[in-house]
């Protein structure tokens, strides 16, 4: 094991124990690393590295603290290793979002307040007959990222939208390209909309389905 990839673990071991908790204060650079049996350098490269993926929290003039650990901060590293994906990925990226998706808007429609019912669907109004596709997919991303966050489970939320980016192309795409993904995405969001209304679990979830399955369909006939 590389010694940077030893501190890394060392520090994770503190962590998963609970002799580090969130937000607690790392022990002194030179106190840590006696304690560990690391030599500094290979401390703070593990630091450095712990901290690009949201464990640590590096404050300049104050120390390096355990960040809260929230599901939602730890999981942004996902946002930006998935910027990195490749076109040819892309139907799998889709794939995924087709099983959580439907998932949690059918958790959603229990948990949904009447307000944010409304909020969306003065969102679909503002957008009219005949939206451009950019702000169809903007609308696209906003709509579902409302719905998924009232499923109440921050994890899935945090991981639904770490995967949306690489499907963005894919549905700006579609919306130049074929004849009637405009209407027929604004089609499908009034129906999940209308099973959401009806706190109908398994219609939202089969409207989310058919919805992501349409893009799956259409990308996967064009490559």
């Amino acid at each position: 094991m590389a010694v940077t990839d030893e501190a890394i673990e060392k520090i994770k071991g503190m962590i998963v124990s609970g002799a580090l908790r969130p937000g607690d204060r790392l022990p002194k650079e030179s106190e840590l690393a006696a304690d560990l049996g690391l030599s500094r350098n290979s401390l703070r490269e593990a630091v450095r590295a712990l901290s690009l993926i949201r464990i640590l929290d590096v404050r300049q003039g104050d120390g390096t603290y355990v960040t809260s650990l929230d599901p939602q901060l730890l999981l942004e590293a996902l946002s930006f290793v998935v910027d990195f994906h490749r076109d040819d990925t892309v139907l799998e990226f889709l794939a995924v979002r087709r099983i959580l998706e439907p998932a949690a808007t059918a958790q959603a429609s229990t948990r949904i307040s009447d307000a944010e019912l409304d909020r969306l669907q003065e969102q679909l109004d503002a957008l009219g007959q005949e939206p451009s596709v950019e702000e169809l997919v903007a609308c696209d991303l906003e709509f579902h990222r409302g719905i998924v966050q009232s499923s109440g489970n921050s994890v899935l939320c945090s991981l639904l939208d770490g995967l949306s980016g690489p499907t963005t192309r894919a549905r700006v795409w579609r919306g130049l390209t074929q004849e009637d993904a405009v209407s027929r995405t604004l089609h499908e969001h009034r129906a999940i909309l209308a099973a959401l209304r009806d706190r109908d679990a398994e219609a939202a979830r089969s409207w989310a389905t058919v919805h992501i399955a349409s893009v799956e369909q259409w990308l996967r006939s064009t490559l």
